[in-house]
């Protein structure tokens, strides 16, 4: 499955909008996941080959020829128009698919599959809890239009700067928090927790969602587990990337990261005397 560029927009400086459309994606079937994505192939500058292209024919290349797989999020999809909406985090030529989406142009093809997803605001839960930096800045915003609506909801955006921030919509009582990492140098990796740690504490069932940069996701964690905010079983928490490692480097070791952050809870975070219920069904 492929789409072609059909339309791009720079969003901010660090954040492209990419519309797929086109006969290739007559097979695409939208999740329902609220943080959906699609796998996303994206070719090497000497790639002997284009798109479409069979898995088969490219398993046996060199490494270095073969297409880099990189999960982006779904942020719409149009029924009628058949048409496919992805928006790219972009550091100047920093990554293979930011590269790609700085200079995506009309008639451009990304070859795909999926899409999948884990995560959706739990209907019953009291309040939403959604936290990351631009790398997740997507899927934020597509849950913050999830939830049900009049429910109160609470995002905490890391970003480089105000030029960065974007409007985010939601059918519940929206509250916004940009954090801005520009002109730090000590004490990156505890923006976000810092961030969510200042927060009041909400009552009843949280839903949380805390995705992207690895250390900050794990402060992250950490904070909304040993503080009794949000129990395990209603956080979705996962580590897109990682400071200092290329995509590849990353992902040789992620499932290693993901297992000693995992061993922390133990069981032993949970605040004494606060309630474990779920909500129901």
């Amino acid at each position: 499955m492929f789409g072609e560029v059909v339309g791009t927009e720079q969003l901010s400086p660090h954040m492209v909008r990419i519309v797929l459309g086109g006969p290739g994606l007559a097979d695409y079937v939208p999740g329902v996941a609220a943080d959906q994505y699609v796998n996303c192939f994206f070719l090497p500058d000497d790639a002997p080959y284009g798109v479409p292209f069979e898995d088969e024919a490219v398993r046996d290349l060199p490494r270095e020829q073969r297409p880099f797989p990189r999960r982006i999020t779904v942020r719409a999809w149009d029924p009628a128009r058949r048409e496919l909406t992805i928006d790219i985090a972009v550091h100047g030529d920093v990554g293979y698919a930011g590269r790609w989406a700085s200079q995506a142009g009309a008639g451009d093809r990304l070859q795909l599959r999926g899409p999948a997803g884990s995560y959706a605001p739990h209907p019953e839960a009291d309040s939403y809890l959604f936290v990351g930096d631009e790398s997740a800045l997507p899927a934020i915003a597509a849950c913050a239009e999830a939830v049900p609506a009049g429910r109160p909801v609470v995002a905490v955006v890391e970003v480089d700067g105000a030029a960065d921030e974007l409007p985010l919509t939601s059918p519940g009582q929206l509250e916004v928090h940009w954090v801005h990492r520009a002109g730090r140098e000590d004490g990156v990796d505890d923006l976000l927790a810092d961030a969510v740690a200042a927060l009041p504490r909400p009552s009843g069932v949280v839903s949380a969602f805390v995705h992207g940069e690895a250390v900050e996701v794990r402060a992250v964690r950490r904070v909304l587990l040993r503080e009794g905010i949000v129990e395990e079983e209603h956080l979705s928490c996962s580590p897109y990337w990682r400071h200092g490692m290329d995509d590849e480097a990353w992902r040789a070791v992620k499932a290693a990261f993901v297992r000693e952050t995992a061993a922390e809870t133990a069981g032993s975070w949970h605040r004494p005397g606060r309630s474990r219920r779920g909500p129901s069904g």
